[in-house]
């Protein structure tokens, strides 16, 4: 017998907003080239290939992706594929982009935006080629310790002038998240986490739980040791996969379930550009971890 289906309803639902999304959401990073590097030799995916996977994870439950306009390959554009695949958008499709970072068309990565004028660009750039007159959720993406009230306070003006319905911070500290919720509302905050979470990550966790902010991670499956190097996060390598035996399910699909258990506010994007690893990930929001085996994995924490 066929086992049914599984799928994004599976992982309960959160508001960004007033925008219902299920848990479980599609991140399109690794749509427009094959591999997650963003770099000028990437080697684009093929296109009908992609837009195959968008469609079935739409088709899967998913109304949340991830994307941003520098998510591009020589020859793709996660925008341009999301567009072409998904247009006329469904009503209770949610499309998050992020702005700050900047890549020429070269490839090549640009100064990040930081003046009013460089973060409508990016905005307009997003809408054109989503083809919408307003974004759902813009993540301002942060690197290093700044101040982001000049940035956060000129997008807060593009949402009140209607470009912009809700917005969100990425790769941010807690005193980042402070100067924003001065300026305007934030409804998700999107940071690398995952099993093996440092001290200041999961401590950022709680504080948008606190706050009744939606939590995103990034490097969900491929773990806190993403950033840090290879080997980082090894300790826990083991003990996911005695515990994917136990259920007899993948490694990644554990690594999501662990962290939709962190709390009702966590959300998943897990990207790729196979058909068998989507349903793979969205079928993670129905795997329950034991409360034995939650405390395995969090044991193994360093």
């Amino acid at each position: 017998m066929t086992s049914p289906t599984i799928t994004a309803a599976a992982a309960g639902t959160w508001k960004l907003g007033d925008l219902d999304v299920n848990r479980i959401g599609f991140g399109t990073m690794r749509l427009p080239q094959r591999g997650a590097a963003l770099r000028p030799d990437a080697v684009p995916r093929d296109r009908e290939q992609a837009i195959a996977v968008l469609r079935r994870a739409v088709e899967l439950g998913v109304n949340h992706l991830d994307t941003a306009a520098f998510y591009f390959s020589p020859l793709r554009s996660a925008n341009e594929l999301i567009n072409r695949a998904l247009a006329p958008y469904a009503d209770d499709l949610v499309i998050t982009t992020k702005v700050g970072p900047a890549r020429l068309p070269s490839g090549e990565w640009g100064e990040h935006a930081r003046t009013p004028g460089a973060l409508r660009a990016q905005v307009e750039e997003n809408l054109r080629q989503l083809g919408r007159d307003h974004l759902d959720v813009v993540n301002l993406r942060v690197v290093g310790p700044d101040s982001v009230a000049e940035r956060f306070g000129a997008l807060a003006e593009l949402r009140e002038a209607g470009l912009i319905r809700h917005l969100g911070l990425s790769n941010v500290r807690p005193a980042h998240l402070d100067e924003a919720q001065a300026i305007a509302p934030v409804v998700c905050v999107q940071n690398p986490y995952g099993i093996g979470a440092s001290a200041e990550q999961e401590a950022m966790l709680r504080l948008c739980g606190e706050r009744g902010i939606a939590f995103v991670p990034f490097y969900a499956i491929a773990g806190a040791g993403r950033e840090a190097g290879a080997d980082a996060g090894g300790a826990q390598d083991e003990e996911v996969l005695v515990i994917a035996r136990e259920h007899g399910v993948s490694a990644a699909r554990v690594r999501l379930a662990w962290t939709l258990h962190r709390g009702p506010h966590v959300l998943a994007i897990p990207g790729t550009g196979d058909l068998d690893h989507l349903a793979d990930n969205v079928a993670a929001g129905a795997l329950r971890l034991t409360t034995g085996q939650l405390a395995r994995l969090e044991a193994r924490r360093p």
